[in-house]
């Protein structure tokens, strides 16, 4: 199927933060994802936050983390997808601003991410939405996120070959109004789509003593907050942009929820924890 301008063997990928490194992209491809993205990666190595850093929530499906973005940096990362890439499978790459950037800064940490990994992706997701790094999320609203798409954009520009598809990385905690306010820095600056979503600072149908933990909530209780936000920017968009649907989906119907929302591509995380592999050929039944 087609999407992003690349032909992707089936809908179904792996989300970022799996992989972060990129060293087991052959391994994970024999999973029968059509996509994989790789990350989040920082342009410098950063060891991410104390641990404990993740906590599972096994009676609901669910993970808290805190990690951070812990990243041996884009080089060790460029490194791995130079030794080889599995055939069949498209590889995306997800950045992330470094910790000790300002975000006064953050568009030149993005811009040279692009440039130092680019020429190895297939595509490219730009991380705004992590709740685990400081102030990052500010860069979601549209005076920030506009003018660091814009240098993105020309970052991926100056790239060799073939036009690597941008995609932003968004939090399912925006409201509509802030939605549609990165919607238009999106469409503005010619960004192909958004990965819909990231973790969540709420705590749906969560216990009380787990809920306390500070991070992002990833699983089930994510997936009514993550299709709403799918609709919302599929109806928003007009199909101008294509949307990636994230967030909690762990059986057939959702991923089928998901693809009737309108979402060009589906994502896993959780669910590939707590169900193992056979999450893949389960959810490759929905149909759309």
């Amino acid at each position: 199927m087609e999407a992003l301008g690349l032909t992707f063997p089936n809908r179904l990928g792996l989300a970022a933060g799996y992989d972060k490194d990129g060293q087991s992209l052959r391994g994970l491809a024999c999973l029968g994802f059509g996509h994989i993205e790789v990350g989040t990666v920082t342009r410098d190595p950063q060891a991410g936050h104390p641990r404990p850093r993740v906590f599972r929530l096994a009676e609901n499906q669910a993970l808290i983390n805190r990690m951070g973005f812990p990243s041996r940096g884009v080089a060790v990362v460029r490194r791995a997808l130079a030794r080889g890439r599995p055939e069949g499978v498209v590889i995306g790459v997800n950045l992330g601003k470094s910790a000790a950037t300002p975000l006064e800064d953050a568009a030149e940490d993005y811009g040279a991410l692009v440039e130092a990994i680019g020429p190895s992706a297939d595509y490219l997701t730009i991380n705004v939405s992590s709740p685990n790094t400081l102030g990052l999320r500010r860069l979601q609203a549209r005076d920030y996120l506009e003018g660091l798409l814009a240098h993105v954009g020309r970052a991926r520009g100056s790239l060799p070959g073939r036009r690597r598809p941008l995609l932003v990385k968004l939090s399912p905690d925006l409201e509509p109004a802030e939605l549609e306010d990165a919607l238009g820095a999106v469409l503005a600056t010619g960004v192909e789509g958004i990965v819909a979503t990231n973790t969540t600072t709420a705590r749906p149908g969560v216990d009380a003593p787990r809920a306390s933990r500070a991070g992002g909530l990833s699983g089930r209780p994510l997936f009514v907050l993550a299709l709403d936000q799918v609709r919302r920017a599929v109806r928003w968009s007009g199909g101008r942009i294509a949307v990636v649907g994230c967030g909690g989906v762990s059986d057939r119907d959702q991923m089928q929820a998901m693809l009737d929302a309108g979402a060009s591509l589906v994502q896993v995380f959780t669910a590939l924890i707590y169900q193992g592999p056979r999450i893949v050929p389960s959810l490759l039944g929905a149909k759309g």
